[in-house]
């Protein structure tokens, strides 16, 4: 998608100007009924980024590959001088000062930013239900949710409203939605792409990544927005190991994949584990080896991670005061106890307010070691496992999600069953390994299975290279 678009660029085929008006005039069309989006950037200022680019091109210079390209962002990313909200009503009128550093570095090579995406307040859902402004609705069914919390990225790609959008992922955020939009959705290793920018949920988990159309585009985005960056003193570059990707290609001949036995067992739908074992055995009869493997500490991943991510989430959010940064309108506040008390009583929706007080629970004296210790004792050895298991194969293969799309408003009061979503994707974030979700099959009604390729730490590449092998696999 992304080199066609670029190549039509350079055999003038087509203008960027006409590239992004052709991109705004879908968002317009399609926008009305699937909500992806919160807000736009001003025309006039996309319309002048790309008379640049048609000014280059014109002068016969060379320009890169992304630009003249538009593209979206998860809202809980700062891009200067527009609206960033986290889809909570207590950042409604705030404005970004500066771009986080993934945004800086697209729109240094030159692609252009049409707007934000909605998504579940703070990045705190599984359906972008918990939107303090709309439901987003999924493309491939409008009755059913796009995922979450990066849902409105996802159903803008699927859409075909822009070519790829950026989401962010703490728990399956990414890979979920990609899951349920039928799109390709990456989260690289931890700390390989700067958090600088992003406003944080949970800090050891988060990690920006693309959602796209195809594994191809996912890497040129990884390419252009991983690396070590001076603001952000967790991230790191990334080595690419030349010796295994020969013309980006990765030969799945003789790779070892493993398919751990905790996630093909009870709670996984019959539907979805039946299309990925068909999906499976296509990459087996092309030379790829096949093994069973066992990753014990999988079921204590989901508690794990809903001790560990609220307890950073209530201390992140506590920023959020209605002082600095957003606030509530007509307060009253009779002293600062009741400014902190009105402004998060009705700047943060239910969800959120959730997570704060069992973070805050799990933190206090008493409760600490019970708790926030064990999890991050249990947290280790989950990485352990993961260690172990490399060491037997080269990657994993995993269902995406346990279950179909499932309809507006069907879990949003089971709060179990949707905490469930994020059961086969918790585990990548908790250890910080590399994960990538790609539409495996596609079922009578429309609707998506995404297939989850895991890698070890650092292997980002590898494990592109190898989900392309398996997207032509899968396509054949």
């Amino acid at each position: 998608m992304i080199k066609e678009l670029h190549q039509k660029l350079v055999n003038k085929e087509i203008t960027a100007v006409e590239l992004v008006q052709d991109y705004l005039k879908r968002i317009e069309k399609e926008d009305k009924q699937i909500n992806a989006f919160l807000s736009l950037v001003d025309k006039e200022t996309i319309l002048k980024q790309a008379e640049q680019v048609d000014e280059k091109i014109k002068q016969g210079q060379k320009i890169n590959l992304l630009e003249g390209i538009p593209f979206a962002v998860k809202d809980n990313m700062l891009a200067q001088g527009t609206r960033t909200t986290a889809a909570s009503k207590i950042l409604e009128n705030y404005e970004s000062s500066f771009d986080a550093t993934a945004i800086q570095k697209l729109k240094n090579e030159g692609a252009i930013l049409l707007g934000k995406t909605n998504m579940d307040e703070f990045a705190m859902g599984s359906s972008t239900e918990n939107s303090a402004f709309f439901t987003t609705k999924n493309p491939c069914d409008l009755k059913r949710v796009p995922g979450g919390s990066s849902g409105g990225s996802a159903a803008a790609v699927k859409s075909g409203m822009v070519p790829f959008a950026l989401g962010s992922d703490t728990g399956g955020s990414i890979r979920q939605p990609a899951s349920f939009c039928g799109v390709v959705g990456f989260k690289p290793s931890y700390s390989v792409v700067s958090r600088y920018g992003l406003i944080a949920m949970a800090s050891s988990l988060d990690i920006i990544g693309p959602l796209t159309q195809t594994v191809e585009d996912a890497e040129i985005i990884f390419k252009t927005i991983s690396g070590k960056d001076p603001m952000d003193s967790t991230s790191q570059d990334i080595p690419i190991p030349l010796d295994k990707i020969q013309n980006t290609e990765y030969r799945i001949q003789n790779t070892v994949f493993g398919l751990p036995k905790e996630y093909f067992g009870a709670g996984l739908d019959e539907t979805i584990k039946k299309h990925l074992e068909a999906a499976i055995k296509k990459i087996e009869s092309q030379g790829a080896k096949i093994k069973e493997v066992t990753l014990p500490m999988s079921p204590y991943a989901l508690p794990c991670y809903y001790i560990i991510m609220p307890a950073e989430a209530s201390a992140n959010l506590a920023r959020f005061d209605g002082i600095r940064y957003g606030g509530v309108k007509n307060l009253k506040p009779q002293n600062l106890k009741d400014v902190y008390f009105k402004t998060r009583g009705l700047g943060f929706g239910a969800e959120v307010r959730r997570r704060i007080v069992l973070g805050t629970y799990v933190l206090s004296s008493g409760y600490y070691d019970a708790y926030y210790k064990k999890a991050q004792q249990v947290r280790r050895l989950i990485t352990e496992d993961f260690n172990r298991v490399f060491q037997e194969v080269d990657f994993l293969l995993t269902p995406t999600s346990p279950a179909l799309p499932f309809k507006i408003g069907e879990k949003i009061k089971d709060l179990l069953a949707m905490y469930l979503s994020d059961i086969f994707t918790v585990s990548a974030n908790i250890s910080g390994v590399p994960a990538i979700s790609l539409p495996a099959a596609w079922i009578e009604d429309n609707l998506p299975i995404g297939l989850q390729i895991i890698g070890p730490y650092l292997s980002d590449y590898s494990l592109l290279g190898v989900a392309k092998s398996i997207e032509n696999i899968i396509s054949q």
